[in-house]
Order: structure tokens, then sequence, then C-alpha cells
């Protein structure tokens, strides 16, 4: 038999890195899942601790890493990646951005190992351009409320692309832009769960500014694949991988209201400093490069991550943290 390749998943128990976990165990790979514990949650990768081929590393990538055996792979998704977790933790945020990703890039040059970045939508700030293509450089206030995020990425970025011209590492970079499905946490302060979230608690939604303002969603499996072809490219540069479809949040908040057949009002409250007005990937590039584009509808993702929220139990539901959340930015 072929000898696995063995890929180091960072993040590995959150969001974005628990689908990861599942298609490379699912594509034949050895798994080594790392994470803190902060944001993550095993729940979301328990399934796996029986697999012969998985394993589990709790430890902050910010700190030296060690990981014994070769590596082929490591993708850095690392990081909290909502506003109420980045503005609660702003200086673990700016060092797993920093020092984090040091640390695996220094680690893939030791090992020989490709790396991928897990970049975001939020390089581009508020953007004075739209769709956003890659060659935009961002409108991004540094010392603003989302400052610590969006520096660290853009760091990441940057520290990345040394690492590959001085050093010769084989990088890859993704930005990523809203995405969502099973296993996001009801309180992260995100747009998608919190619409939900408070429709499945019988409350008002509540929408920041008048509505206008747009994002795009793309549903967690497409943005997987997009990945998986970045990764396995020859690319060394930035790509967007997001879906298009750009809707209001306004249209959006109706459209939650909809699907889960509710009778809340939506509420309107002052729009948080630096809050994007209007968010949607140009992929053209991941179109020619990739030959990938998303797939899933939103009213088909909808359903499938609406049935995954009522699935949870009552106290589930309920767990909130104590936030102000008129304070927090709605991503």
């Amino acid at each position: 038999m072929t000898e696995r390749k063995r890929i180091l998943i960072t993040g590995a128990a959150g969001f974005l890195g628990s689908h990861l976990c599942d298609r490379f165990i699912r594509d034949g790979y050895h798994v080594i899942a790392m994470d803190n514990l902060i944001t993550g949650r095993l729940k979301n990768i328990e399934h796996l601790f029986h697999l012969e081929q998985f394993e589990f590393y709790n430890h902050d990538v910010s700190k030296f890493i060690h990981v014994p055996g070769k590596l082929d792979y490591i993708l850095h998704f690392a990081s909290p990646a909502s506003p109420i977790d980045y503005l609660k933790i702003p200086i673990q945020t700016l060092k797993v951005g920093s020092l984090g990703v040091h640390n695996c890039l220094g680690l893939a040059k030791a090992k020989g190992a490709r790396v991928l970045i897990a970049s975001t939508s939020e390089v581009y700030g508020d953007p004075n351009v739209h769709p956003q293509n890659e060659d935009y450089w961002g409108n991004v206030n540094p010392v603003g409320p989302r400052g610590v995020y969006d520096e660290a990425k853009r760091f990441q970025e940057a520290i990345t692309m040394a690492y590959h011209n001085f050093h010769g590492v084989e990088t890859r970079i993704v930005r990523i832009f809203n995405t969502y499905g099973p296993r996001m946490r009801l309180n992260d302060g995100r747009v998608l769960p919190a619409f939900i979230g408070q429709a499945l608690r019988g409350e008002d939604l509540t929408v920041f500014g008048d509505g206008s303002q747009t994002r795009s969603f793309c549903y967690v499996d497409d943005l997987i694949e997009g990945i998986v072809r970045l990764l396995n490219s020859d690319y060394t540069y930035p790509v967007n991988v997001g879906n298009p479809d750009e809707i209001t949040i306004a249209d959006f908040a109706e459209e939650i209201i909809k699907l889960t057949g509710t009778d809340q009002k939506v509420i309107y409250k002052e729009l948080p400093v630096d809050d994007p007005k209007q968010r949607r990937p140009d992929i053209a590039r991941a179109i020619e490069l990739l030959g990938w584009e998303p797939k899933v509808h939103r009213s088909e993702g909808l359903k499938i991550t609406y049935d995954y929220f009522r699935s949870l139990s009552q106290d589930e539901l309920m767990q909130t943290d104590h936030y102000n959340f008129d304070k927090y930015i709605i991503r």
C-alpha cells in the first residue's frame, strides 16, 4: 500500500478546521489536528478520534510547534474568526496571526512541506472597489476595533510570501469570504448564526445600520473544495474563494424569517465602526486557475444549516456569552 500523506491542520476543532479534517480523512490522508480550544470545540472532531489515521494535539500554535515524522502539508487555520472572539481576545488574535504563522512556516521549511495559509476577505477592509479582486490592496483601519484581525491576516500574507520568496517554501494563500454551514457557533456574532439563533429563541432579528450593507455567503462544502484545489495547484499568490451571490442584510433577515417560519420583527440598531458596507468576491482567478466555482445555492445551504441548529439541545441553543452585543460587529 502507498504510504499515507501526512497533513497538519491548525485550528482543527473550529468550524472550517473540522470540515477540513473530515475532507482529508475521506481523501486518505493521515491528519494531525492541532487546536488550543479557545474558540474550537472537541465536539466538532470527536467522531474522528477512534481512527488510526487521526491524531489530536491540544496546543497553542503561537508557541513552538513540534510534530514528529514527515509532513507533506500544513494548513494554518488557527485564529479567532468572529468579531466577538477577536474583540474579547485581541492579543491572542494578533499572536496567532504573527507568531503562529511564523511557527507554521518554520515547520514547513524544516519538513519540506507545502503550507496553505487561511487569509480572509477582511484584508479588503471596508472596500472602495466592488467586487473585490485579489489585486485590490484594501481599505483597512489598523487602529480600529477590527484592526487586530484584519492586520493579523495582512501580516500573515506578507510573511508567507517572504518565506516563499526568500526560503523557497511552497506556499498557498486563500482569501476566504463569508462561509456558513453546520458546526458554526450560534453565539459567535456573525450575522447568519446570529439571525438563526434569534429566530430559534423567538427573539427579534437585529440588523445593524439600515440593512443596505451586503454580504455574499458560501456554503462550507464549496469552500472546502476550493481550498483543496488551491492546495494542489501551482499558484502561490492569494486567491479569493467565496460565493459572489450578493444580498443585502435586510433581505437576508427576511430570508431567515421565511426559512424558520417565525413571525419575529426586524429591529434596526446603529452600524458599528468600520463595518464593511459591501462584500462580494471576484472569483475570476479561482475559476481560471482552479476550475472552481460554488455549486450549492444559498436556499439549499441555509436549509442544511438551519436543520443543524434545530438539532442542538436547548442548553446549546440558549447558550450566549454575556456581552453587550450592540458594541460588536456583525460580519
